[in-house]
């Protein structure tokens, strides 16, 4: 499978909420991925770190029912 571009990694974080819970946790790996990367553009790389950021302080607010876990 072929790694989406950083760009659309960054879009991609704005349906975290939307996506179930395997998309998500996929999404959020390739976020990690291109923040790894040091030949993504600095700017970009410190736009998807905020809006992971901003993603997981949503995540860890959130009431877990059950048996849910992440």
């Amino acid at each position: 499978m072929e790694k989406p571009s950083p760009k659309i990694v960054y879009e991609n974080l704005d349906e975290l909420e939307k996506a179930d819970v395997v998309t998500s946790a996929c999404y959020r790996q390739l976020a990690q991925d291109v923040l790894a990367d040091p030949d993504v553009n600095e700017t970009l790389r410190e736009d998807i770190a905020d809006r992971l950021q901003q993603a997981n302080h949503l995540l860890a607010i959130n009431n877990v029912d059950g048996d849910e876990s992440y």
